[in-house]
This record gives structure tokens, C-alpha cells and sequence, in this order.
């Protein structure tokens, strides 16, 4: 009879970035759990863990990215199977949290996806959430369970800080949305402060762009904590190379790059574009983005899933 794994750390994961839950698994000397997850003839999500974890204490590491439908019901499914395998508590490590954008309505019949999201998250067994860089900070209260949502600024301030030494600085939000997030940056970086005023067409087309600010003789930081279309930012580069920045960065948590993102970065006056590896990075975003610069959150998540595994403060790692 297979040994109960009672209070034992696991950790499993689907298919959307089995890369980073190995590297995880890694830095805290784990094995990653046996899980088959594929699909039926049909295209169905099957689901089997291939191990004891009654009583265990599990975490699921998965990015709800692209393909973001298939990606979301592996999570969903592989906690599912846990709960009913009598797993103590489950965790769900979800690097990217996927339909975020919709987080409030703003029109007269649109979803809260991110809402619905968390509901079904939650309803799958999930007793708490770690994330990355949520799109929007008031979706923790979305859940009824505890939400880590941890910032990557760490990550990438390393290797910035490494980068820019000895150079003038300007930090700048993209969009209104995230001058938090461009300030908290420009306060680590000792760097000044610019916005972009941001007017949209209609969801992923920019109509018009001002900026806020100066950046004339200095290397520009774009802030932002996703790209995906990376329309918004290849305009705003153009805009602060137009107002006399030397070299223009960006700096972006999740790489969604969604097509023409490759076409447009290519063509871009950004320089090097720095993200993390929350998404596993297409073999056609690899092949023709040469700009691009990936940072490693797993070091993070791995403490972070070790303080919660020990019942420790994570608190500082929000710092």
C-alpha cells in the first residue's frame, strides 16, 4: 500500500509552462508530482495524477496564457483531481493571471471575466492563489480565498540597476493605469518620472498619445506590466524618442506577444525589451525577437511557495 504523503510538499503542473514548475521544483529540491494531463479525441482536457497526495500540501503552477481557454481548464481540472484524490490544501500558482482585462464593466452587456475566473478557480478547490503582477490590483478581492500577489519589480530592478549604471533615467507608464507601478520603479532607480496620455479607438488600437513629462538626454524605461499586441508600446517609444530620449527600454512582466507583436518590436526604436518568464515564450517569438531580455521569477515563486508551504510571513517579498 502507497505511504500517505501527509503534510508533504507537492507540486504539479499543466502545459502551459512546465519549464518554470520545473525550475521551481529545482530551487526547492522537490520532485515535480507524475500528472498526465492531454486531451481526448474530441479535444477535451483529460486529466490523471499518477500519485498519492492525501493530506499533502499542493501547489499547481500554471500561467492561464496562450491558448488561454485550454490552459485555464487544465488548471481547473488538475485541482479537481487533487481535491477528490483528498489533497490537505491546494495552492494555485498561476504566474499570469489570464482574463484579467475585463475586470470591471465597462459597457452596458460585458462579463467581469476576471470575476467568473476566480469564481471558478475557487469552486475547483483552490484554497489560495499566488500570482504575479495582476493587470489589476482589486482583483484579489474577486476571491474569497487568500491571494498572494506578489511584483516582479525585484526581478527586473537587478538586472535594470546593472544595465542603466551611470546613465540619466526617466521611467515611463505607458498609460494612466500604471503610474503606480512606473513609480514605484523610478524610486528604486533613483530615476525621474514621465506618463503617457493614452486615448484608445477601441481595445487594441491607440488613437492618440501625449507625453507627460521630460525624458530629453536620458535612456527612457517603459513600464508596463504586460505586452501583448505591443501596439501601446511601439507608440510610445516613438513618442518619447520624438521628444529627445538617447535609447528607449521596455520593461514588461508577462509576454503575452501576440501577433504582429514580433513585427512591430522588430521595427521598433526600443532597444532591448526585459520580461519574465511567467509565459512560456512561443518558438516563433524566440526565433525572431533578438531585443528580448528574460528574467527568471522562479527564484520568487519558489520562496514564496516555501514560506506558504512553512505557514511563514511572504510579506517580504511584496517589498
Amino acid at each position: 500500500m502507497a505511504e500517505q504523503a501527509k503534510d508533504q510538499l507537492e507540486i504539479f503542473t499543466g502545459n502551459s509552462n512546465p519549464a518554470l514548475a520545473r525550475e521551481v521544483c529545482e530551487h526547492l529540491n522537490v520532485r515535480l508530482g507524475e500528472a498526465e494531463v492531454g486531451r481526448f479525441p474530441d479535444g477535451e482536457v483529460m486529466v490523471e495524477v499518477h500519485e498519492n497526495v492525501r493530506g499533502g500540501d499542493v501547489f499547481v503552477i500554471q500561467s492561464t496564457c496562450s491558448p488561454p481557454n485550454d490552459s485555464l481548464m487544465e488548471l481547473l481540472l488538475v485541482m479537481d483531481a487533487l481535491r477528490r484524490a483528498s489533497a490537505r490544501r491546494i495552492t494555485a500558482v498561476v504566474p499570469y493571471f489570464g482574463y484579467s482585462r475585463q475586470d470591471r464593466k465597462v459597457a452596458s452587456r460585458v462579463p467581469i471575466s476576471a470575476k467568473l475566473v476566480a469564481d471558478l478557480i475557487t469552486t475547483a478547490g483552490a484554497s489560495r492563489v499566488l500570482t504575479v503582477d495582476l493587470h489589476a490590483g482589486q482583483i484579489q478581492g474577486f476571491f474569497n480565498i487568500p491571494v498572494d500577489n506578489l511584483y516582479a519589480m525585484p526581478v527586473l530592478i537587478g538586472y535594470l540597476r546593472k544595465r542603466l549604471d551611470g546613465h540619466k533615467v526617466t521611467v515611463i507608464s505607458p498609460d494612466a493605469g500604471g503610474v503606480e507601478r512606473a513609480r514605484a520603479f523610478a524610486g528604486r532607480l533613483n530615476a525621474n518620472l514621465a506618463i503617457i496620455n493614452k486615448r484608445r479607438r477601441r481595445a487594441s488600437e491607440v488613437a492618440e498619445m501625449q507625453l507627460v513629462g521630460e525624458v530629453r538626454d536620458s535612456v527612457a524605461v517603459l513600464v508596463d506590466d504586460m505586452i501583448d499586441t505591443a501596439g501601446t508600446i511601439t507608440e510610445a517609444a516613438k513618442v518619447v524618442a520624438n521628444a529627445g530620449a538617447n535609447e528607449v527600454i521596455a520593461v514588461a512582466t508577462h509576454p503575452i506577444l501576440s501577433d504582429p507583436a514580433c513585427e512591430r518590436l522588430n521595427k521598433s526604436n526600443i532597444k532591448e525589451i526585459i520580461v519574465t518568464n511567467s509565459i512560456l515564450l512561443r518558438p516563433k517569438v524566440q526565433a525572431e525577437l533578438q531585443k528580448l531580455k528574460v528574467l527568471s521569477v522562479a527564484p520568487l515563486l519558489a520562496e514564496a511557495v516555501r514560506r506558504i508551504h512553512n505557514e511563514e510571513s511572504v510579506s517580504s517579498l511584496f517589498n
